[in-house]
C-alpha cells in the first residue's frame, strides 16, 4: 500500500506534466503558408492598331531609254525621296507567347521625290508627259512569328497611287497618261513591342506601279522638244520606320 501511493503520484505528475506541454505547444502561433504569386499575364500580338511612319524611297534605273518612235534618249534617270504617312491594321496570334500571327495592314503615303533629271534626243530637249507620283498606299496581307515581343514578318498586297500632271502636258496633243495607277508591294519587317500598347518597326517594301503609256512621241519645231512618255518611274523600293499604338 505504501508503494503504490508513490507510483501513483507519479503516474499523476507525468500525466499533468504533458497535459501543460500540449497546452503551451497549441497556444504556439502556426505558420501561415504564403498565397500563390500571380502569374504574369502573355503578351499577345491580337488586336487592332493605327500609326505612323517615315522613310525614303529609292527610285532605280540608270539614265538614258529608248524611245519607240526615235530611238535612244540619253538622261532622264528618276532619283528617290522622302516619303510619310500612317497606317492601321489588324493582327491576330494563334499562340499566345510565341508563335504566328496573321493579319492585314492598309496605308496612305505622300512622297517628295525629287524630279527626274534632263532628258534629250540628241541635242533636243526630250519632256516626259507622264504625272508624277505625290501619293501611293497598300492594302497588304501580313504573315509573321513572334518572338514574344518581337514579330518578324512578311508582307505583299495591292499598292495604288497618283498624282500631279506633267508640265509639259499642255504642250502633248495626243491622249495624256493616267494620272492613277495600281500595282503590287511586297516586302518584310521586324517590330518591337516596347510595351504592351506602343511598337516600333522597320519595314523594306518594294512597290510597284508601272503603267503602260502607247501615245507616240510628238516633235514641236517651234520649240524645238520632243514631247513623249520618257521613262516609267513607276516601280522603288521603299525602307521605313515607324510606330504603332495597339488597341
Amino acid at each position: 500500500m505504501s508503494r503504490s501511493i508513490p507510483a501513483a503520484l507519479g503516474g499523476l505528475a507525468t500525466g499533468l506534466a504533458l497535459t501543460l506541454a500540449g497546452a503551451q505547444a497549441a497556444d504556439l502561433p502556426r505558420r501561415a503558408v504564403p498565397p500563390p504569386l500571380p502569374s504574369l499575364p502573355v503578351f499577345t500580338w491580337t488586336g487592332f492598331y493605327a500609326g505612323v511612319n517615315a522613310g525614303y524611297g529609292f527610285r532605280g534605273g540608270g539614265s538614258g531609254f529608248t524611245d519607240p518612235t526615235y530611238g535612244a534618249v540619253t538622261g532622264g534617270g528618276s532619283r528617290g525621296g522622302f516619303a510619310g504617312g500612317g497606317q492601321i491594321g489588324y493582327n491576330y496570334q494563334l499562340t499566345p507567347g510565341s508563335g504566328w500571327v496573321v493579319g492585314v495592314e492598309t496605308d496612305i503615303q505622300g512622297t517628295a521625290f525629287a524630279k527626274a533629271e534632263a532628258a534629250y534626243l540628241g541635242t533636243t530637249p526630250y519632256y516626259s508627259v507622264r504625272p508624277s507620283l505625290d501619293y501611293f498606299g497598300t492594302v497588304r496581307g501580313r504573315i509573321g512569328y513572334a518572338f514574344d515581343r518581337v514579330l518578324v514578318y512578311g508582307t505583299g498586297g495591292f499598292a495604288y497611287g497618283g498624282g500631279s500632271r506633267s508640265g509639259y502636258a499642255a504642250s502633248y496633243p495626243n491622249t495624256l497618261p493616267d494620272s492613277f495607277r495600281t500595282g503590287y508591294a511586297v516586302g518584310g519587317g521586324v517590330e518591337y513591342a516596347f510595351t504592351e500598347k506602343l511598337s516600333a518597326k522597320v519595314e523594306a517594301l518594294y512597290v510597284s506601279l508601272r503603267r503602260g503609256f502607247t501615245g507616240a512621241t510628238v516633235y514641236d519645231a517651234s520649240v524645238p522638244a520632243y514631247y513623249g512618255g520618257g521613262r516609267d518611274p513607276g516601280d522603288f523600293g521603299l525602307v521605313r520606320a515607324g510606330l504603332n499604338y495597339r488597341f
